[in-house]
Formats: structure tokens, C-alpha cells, sequence
């Protein structure tokens, strides 16, 4: 099994141009960055979260995810759903659908009580680009492959990215 830490680019890592950034130069364990982007998140024109002060949370091979502060997010729009998961780095997360969908699928995520250098995310909400639309200086964020990640993948960040066919050895 391979073993990434950002401290060295692989040889089938695409090379930054000029203004991106390399998924593969992102650290492990992950990092996290305040970012005053402008990120709007919506579906079907009703928004869910419209905020320049996130965090983006930087790992080796998974493009930025990021998190918004629980005042930029218009909670009546979700609804909390009975399901969890836990991540080594940050704790347990919770989940939230949309409080209009018949669906409970999951939209967005955060972590309440964080662990370790993650306890800034405390409240903050990210959500799934394949599930709504999340917009990052209003370029529209296409998802991280495969059903599991969350990652923003915009023309700011190059991979490959974990999810990508022949990615689940990495």
C-alpha cells in the first residue's frame, strides 16, 4: 500500500500550472487554512451557505473541502439526519439532508466537538458538490470522485484524486 505524506510528489502527480495547486503537495496528516474565498452553496436557486471566511481542509490526494461557519448557513433548509461517521483526524461527524426532500440523504456534514488541530471546524457546515451546487468564486465546484468524498474540486487544483478509478490502493 502507498504512503503519502505531501513531502514528495509522485512521478504521476500532474504538475501545477501557473496559480494551481498539486493535491499531492497537500500534508498528511491534513492541514487546515482559512480561506477568504467567496463560497456560495444552493439548490434549485435556494440558498444554503453564502460565506467569505471557511476553512479548507488540505490532504495529500483529495482536492480542498471546505467548511463554513454556522452563521453563514441558512439552517432552516436542512434538516439533521440519525447518521454518523468517524474520521481519525477530526472525530465524529453528523449529517444533514434537506429539510424540503422527501430524501434523507445526505447533503452536507460538520463536527461538533472536534478533535485535535480541527477544533476551529467546531459547527462549521460543508457540503457534498454532488449533491448541490457549491461555488467557489462563483466557478461551479465539480465533486470529488467516488460516493465516500466530499472534496471541491475546482481549475484552482490538480490530481489525480483519491476516488478516481484505480485510486483505492492509495
Amino acid at each position: 500500500m502507498w504512503q503519502f505524506t505531501g513531502n514528495v510528489r509522485p512521478d504521476f502527480a500532474l504538475t501545477p500550472g501557473p496559480g494551481q495547486e498539486s493535491v499531492w503537495d497537500y500534508p498528511r496528516p491534513p492541514a487546515l487554512q482559512p480561506s477568504d474565498e467567496q463560497i456560495d452553496v444552493d439548490v434549485d436557486g435556494v440558498p444554503l451557505a453564502s460565506s467569505r471566511s471557511t476553512l479548507r481542509i488540505l490532504e495529500t490526494s483529495h482536492p480542498p473541502t471546505y467548511y463554513i461557519p454556522a452563521a453563514d448557513v441558512n439552517w432552516p433548509a436542512l434538516l439533521d439526519i440519525s447518521r454518523h461517521t468517524f474520521c481519525e483526524w477530526k472525530g465524529t461527524a453528523n449529517y444533514f439532508s434537506l429539510a424540503r426532500a422527501a430524501s434523507s440523504e445526505a447533503v452536507a456534514w460538520q463536527y461538533r466537538d472536534p478533535i485535535g488541530s480541527f477544533a476551529a471546524i467546531d459547527g462549521h457546515v460543508s457540503f457534498y458538490p454532488a449533491r448541490v451546487c457549491c461555488k467557489v468564486n462563483g466557478e461551479q465546484v465539480r465533486p470529488q470522485p467516488g460516493l465516500f468524498y466530499g472534496g471541491w474540486v475546482t481549475s484552482r487544483v490538480v490530481g489525480p484524486f483519491k476516488g478516481e478509478p484505480g485510486t483505492q490502493h492509495w
